[in-house]
Formats: structure tokens, sequence, C-alpha cells
């Protein structure tokens, strides 16, 4: 396969949406409209006229360029419409310019690979299959997590979907667990707004017994996957086990589907356990550091 590096403005953006579209490891996180959102800068590695294509998130700092994974975007690397073999991920890595010293990005699920000239991190996402019937998806949620359901369902918790991107803003900004600066709560806005103007993302809000929002989330459909990619609750959200009862109806409005729910993580134990509760099973994935800085700048990178 012919591979070749392209900058943004010359990127073929339909024949690029084609490509994630088609590809067997497609993905939200990849699409053009999402790149230009999450990154200020993005070139490609395009094979064969957009088989395959690998974006390019870039920046530059003292003068250096480097790769990083944008904020918002947990996966992202290699994606064909073909086989996604070893070989091909390395010739993607191998072409990658050598002005990019500093790289340090995740590649997506599907791609399992060693490679000698990168540190390579394991890192666990949690997915969760929708093809069955509710009552059997159901039946394998934790005993803590039907228990919380419950709790919701007696708290008189009660869910809708198509909360405004303003009001799930006002609700995470109101409700930080991991503090986050302005510019993103300004990318968050453009991806809410996008999202479901493109009939991609969904905003699902929970209300306490007084009516008053104590839960949202955005959910994003596409390519087979539905990724949990952003949710906040209140103190009273909490006390009443509201995001249980979200996340519940949404299972239950989307059971029976040809969809798995990705929850986007966690590494992290409590995390982890809540996600597992709902039966979501751990899928690894890979991050990747190359470092090819010289020495005296590498001392700054320990």
């Amino acid at each position: 396969m012919k591979i070749t590096y392209v900058k943004h403005d010359d990127i073929d953006t339909a024949k690029w949406d084609s490509c994630i579209a088609h590809s067997v490891n497609g993905i939200v996180y990849a699409y053009s409209w999402y790149l230009d959102i999450v990154s200020e800068h993005w070139d490609a590695l395009i094979g064969d006229d957009y088989k395959a294509v690998f974006p390019l998130i870039y920046s530059t700092k003292f003068g250096v360029s480097y790769l990083y994974q944008p904020f918002f975007t947990q996966q992202l690397g290699l994606f064909s419409s073909g086989h996604v073999s070893n070989d091909l991920v390395g010739k993607f890595l191998e072409a990658i310019p050598q002005k990019f010293r500093f790289i340090s990005i995740s590649l997506n699920t599907f791609i399992k690979f060693d490679y000698p000239a990168a540190k390579v991190t394991t890192r666990i996402t949690h997915h969760l299959d929708l093809i069955e019937p509710y009552a059997k998806i159901s039946s394998r949620y934790s005993k803590n997590t039907k228990r919380n359901i419950s709790k919701a369902v007696a708290y008189n918790v009660s869910v809708v979907k198509g909360l405004s991107a303003f009001k799930l803003l006002e609700l995470k900004k109101g409700n930080q667990v991991v503090p986050l600066k302005q510019k993103h709560f300004d990318t968050l806005k453009k991806l809410i707004t996008q999202s479901v103007a493109k009939g991609v993302g969904e905003v699902f809000g929970a209300y306490d017994k007084h009516n008053e929002l104590c839960a949202g989330a955005l959910f994003l459909k596409s390519n087979g996957k539905v990724i949990f990619l952003l949710a906040s609750s209140t103190e009273e959200g909490k006390n009443t086990r509201a995001m249980f009862g979200l996340i519940d109806y949404y299972i239950q409005q989307n059971a029976e589907s040809h969809l798995v729910l990705d929850f986007e993580g966690s590494n992290i134990e409590s995390v982890a356990r809540f996600y597992s509760g709902f039966g979501a099973t751990p899928c690894e994935y890979n991050h990747l550091v190359i470092n090819k800085l010289p020495w005296y700048i590498k001392l700054f990178k320990q």
C-alpha cells in the first residue's frame, strides 16, 4: 500500500469520512468534523486513495512538533476498509514524518500491536453488547447495580431524552470531579451541538421528584458503537443514584440492537467497577510513546 502524508487543507473530507464509515474499526472520534472540533491542527497519513487513513493530531512546543491524544478522543490510530494487520499498522507508524519528534497516541481496540520503537502501555475501556433483550442484559447486572437502580426508582428519578447542550454543560461546570478549563467546555459545546445536529449525539437528563435536573449524559452513536462520552451528577443525583437510572434507561431503549455501548474506561478501579456492574467487560487498547527528542530535551520528559 502506498502511504502518503497529506496536510489538513489537502484532505478530501468526503473520501476521509467515507473511509471511516466503511472501516472495519470505524469510530466517531475519527470523522473529520470531530477531529476539527477537538484539535487545532491535524494532518494525516493516507493509504491508496483513502482505503486506509491515520490522523496525526499535532502541536508545537519550544519549536518541537509532536503528536498527542486530544481531550474527548480516547482512541484513534489506523482505520481501514480492509484487514488491519500488524504489518500494515507498522508501515503507517514508520511513515509518520520525522519532524514529529515526540509521539504520545492511543490506538483503537482493533489494533493489538507491540511496536519495538515505542513504549507501549495497555489501557482499558469497557464494552456492553446490546444485541440481547433488556431482560437478559439486566439479569447480568451486579447486585449493587440492581440495588442502586431500585433506589433511583424509589426516589422517583425520571429520565428524558433531549436535554439541551446548555443545561448539560451547566450541570458539568457546577459538578466537576476533574476540573476542566474553559477551552474544554467550548470544545464540549461544539461536540454536543454538532453531534446532535448530525443525528449522532443523544443527550439525556435525569430529574428528581421535584423535577430538578440531577444528572445528565451525552451518548454518541456511530459505526455500531455508542460512546458514553460525557456525564455529570449533582449531589442530589448521587444520593438518589440518578446515573444508575439514566444508564439503565438508555440500555432499555437500545436493547436488541446491533450496538456496543462503550463506557470509555477506565483504569481507575472504582470507575471500572461502576461500568462492570452493568455487565460491561474490559477491552484493551494500546497507548504508544515514541521519543525521538535530543538527549538534553529527553531529560525533561522523564
